[in-house]
């Protein structure tokens, strides 16, 4: 029974309906996000917090009241908003407040007999809903597929499904949460902890610590060294720690290695065609999604790396 419930074409139709549902976190998580940070550190602290105001203006000074008042308009108009939760209110067409009905839901069917559109307005609808639930279908079938009924299979389509997440997340918001890093490490060290995935404990504590270390230490050298801005957000850097915790540390160096020739290459291209602007940071999320991707599927060519480095370090 579990072979079958694990099998590719099961865990392909879970794919599908996963990616369907990452739709809607990728399109709510930010707005989640966001919301909290205006509330909480924009006008509920910096604007009128006494205290920052004065850390940063002397001990005297007091908030503007032009400051007070955008607080709390701020703060009345998110008080107007509609409650958001990755489950409620129900998916509703953004152009026109359709509510989408449970036919109009079905992953990749409902995309193709729409063509695309909303039912109610005809408003198109992004191919990228209909790439993601294909992509996460494929990939869950590729994991039961190379890694058998088993919970290694299940662990490499959890991580695949955060790193989906966060590569969207990060192209669009330039944004990478803790709220999906942090599980990412979590689902790491516990797999290996409690043997589902191939990795020893030590290695994925290893490649929490190295992921997460390597590129703070390139952001320090490139601020301190170079005396220009950091290079590298905090959350690159937990999101590298928890790839190297799925993976292990061996599986760092060729995932980073990966990840930065990509971004190196599509990056300047970008900028060669016109599509970005030199001066905009290139988010790098989405080029440590694939390297890790590769990780999961690949983990002999790309663990190949840290392999040929463990006689040096003595592991």
């Amino acid at each position: 029974m579990i072979e079958l419930l694990l099998s590719p074409p099961a865990l392909g139709v879970l794919g599908l309906l996963v990616g369907s549902f990452l739709n809607v976190v990728v399109h709510r998580l930010p707005a989640m996000y966001m919301r909290d940070w205006w509330r909480h550190d924009v006008a509920g602290f910096a604007l009128a917090d006494p205290r920052s105001w004065q850390a940063a203006f002397g001990a005297a000074a007091k908030p503007p009241r032009e400051l007070e008042a955008a607080s709390r308009a701020v703060l009345q108009r998110l008080d107007q908003l509609t409650p958001l939760t990755l489950l409620r209110p129900p998916s509703r067409c953004p152009a026109c407040g359709h509510r989408i009905k449970a036919h109009e839901n079905v992953p990749v069917l409902s995309w193709l007999l729409l063509r695309g559109r909303c039912s109610a307005c005809g408003t198109g609808i992004a191919p990228r809903y209909l790439l993601v639930e294909l992509a996460t279908g494929l990939l869950f079938a590729a994991c039961a597929w190379l890694f058998g009924a088993g919970a290694h299979a299940l662990v490499s389509c959890a991580a695949l499904a955060l790193l989906i997440v966060m590569a969207l997340v990060d192209l669009d918001y330039t944004l990478l949460p803790d709220s999906l890093t942090i599980p990412l490490v979590v689902l790491g060290l516990v797999a290996a902890a409690l043997h589902w995935t191939p990795v020893r404990w030590s290695d994925a504590a290893a490649g929490a610590l190295v992921g997460y270390g390597v590129l703070w230490a390139f952001g320090a050298f490139w601020q301190l060294v170079l005396r220009k801005a950091n290079a590298m957000a905090e959350g690159d850097m937990k999101m590298l720690a928890g790839i190297g915790a799925v993976l292990g540390w061996q599986a760092v160096p060729g995932v980073l290695f990966l990840a930065a020739t990509l971004g190196a290459l599509i990056g300047v291209g970008l900028i060669v065609l016109g599509r970005h602007r030199r001066d905009v940071p290139i988010p790098f999320g989405p080029y440590l999604a694939l390297g890790g991707l590769a990780g999961i599927l690949l983990p002999s060519a790309v663990g190949g790396f840290g392999a040929a480095l463990a006689p040096l370090v003595g592991l």
